[in-house]
């Protein structure tokens, strides 16, 4: 996710300073206009993800004070979500306004918001719309939920990501999606998207147990292989067993996933499931109906 901060980050800085100034970069407009840009300096800041470095652009009078990232200010926890939900393809111009009002707050003019908007439309609909790599290795899509401002009211939306593993071995999130509910026809969408923006071939799949998901990826990558997401299943594992026991449990489902080949794996699912069962058989069930789509990850492990 830090890259998508970074991006936002940027984007709000330079739009600031365009409306400081009343004109956008590399415009005739800042011709003898008593001020203009002067360069910029780097500056780290901690996000929940880590370190990122964004350029704070200068101006010749030196007037410009960034609010989204104030002088003494080296942390960007309470603006993340927001930009996040900025980049997402289901916002209209009028959530994206409110979102910037979000980070801004209510010192600030609806001049301004409107205006920070308008400078950041262009450079959200280029990210979302920009080509992608030919071949991923793996894609993870998954949903995570925010609290975003919708209505002049803060709400809980979910938000959908995919993110990608090229073969450079760096992640790139391919794409940020708002929608009212999840479903295999929403993913269908989303992986019809990805095909028209450049993707030919992703390796393996990740995902969640939704039904008809496996399905949709199939229609539009026959040759991926699905794998279901492991922590997904531990956690619907270790959902109705008691703290006492869970410790233990976990760890001993451990030796299950980090197997370092299926055989291994089995003999380690036997020992747990002999184990288990009689307390908690619906954590068995579960990962028994599943196995198959569980498995694949062996097929890549070196013995």
């Amino acid at each position: 996710m830090n890259g998508i901060y970074k991006i936002g980050i940027q984007h709000l800085l330079n739009s600031e300073m365009s409306h400081l100034l009343g004109y956008d970069k590399h415009s005739i407009k800042g011709n003898n206009s008593g001020n203009s840009r002067n360069g910029s300096y780097g500056k780290k800041v901690k996000t929940t993800q880590g370190e990122i470095e964004v350029q704070v652009p200068r101006d010749r009078n030196s007037e410009f004070d960034p609010l989204v990232l104030p002088k003494g200010q080296t942390t960007t926890a309470k603006v993340e979500s927001v930009i996040t939900s900025l980049y997402a393809k289901g916002m209209s111009t009028q959530d994206v306004a409110d979102q910037i009002e979000q980070i801004y707050g209510f010192n600030v003019s609806k001049s301004f918001v409107s205006d920070i908007t308008n400078k950041m439309l262009p450079s959200i609909l280029e990210w979302q719309n920009r080509p992608l790599e030919p071949i991923y290795y793996i894609t993870w899509m998954d949903c995570i939920c925010f609290k975003i401002r919708q209505d002049n009211k803060v709400i809980n939306k979910s938000i959908y990501l995919v993110i990608g593993l090229k073969p450079d071995g760096f992640k790139e999130i391919l794409g940020i999606w708002i929608a009212e509910t999840e479903s295999a026809s929403f993913w269908l969408s989303v992986l019809s998207e990805l095909k028209d923006r450049g993707v030919k071939s992703i390796l393996i799949a990740c995902t969640d147990n939704l039904t008809g998901f496996t399905s949709a990826i199939q229609a539009s990558f026959p040759d991926t292989v699905t794998q279901l997401c492991i922590v997904h299943q531990i956690r619907n594992s270790v959902k109705f067993v008691p703290w006492k026991d869970r410790k233990i449990f976990i760890a001993d489902l451990k030796e299950v996933y980090g197997a370092i080949n299926l055989q291994s794996a089995l003999v380690a699912f036997e020992k747990f499931k002999t184990k288990w069962n009689s307390k908690y058989s619906y954590a068995i069930k579960s990962w028994e109906k599943n196995w198959d789509n569980l498995i694949p990850l062996f097929n890549y492990r070196l013995n």
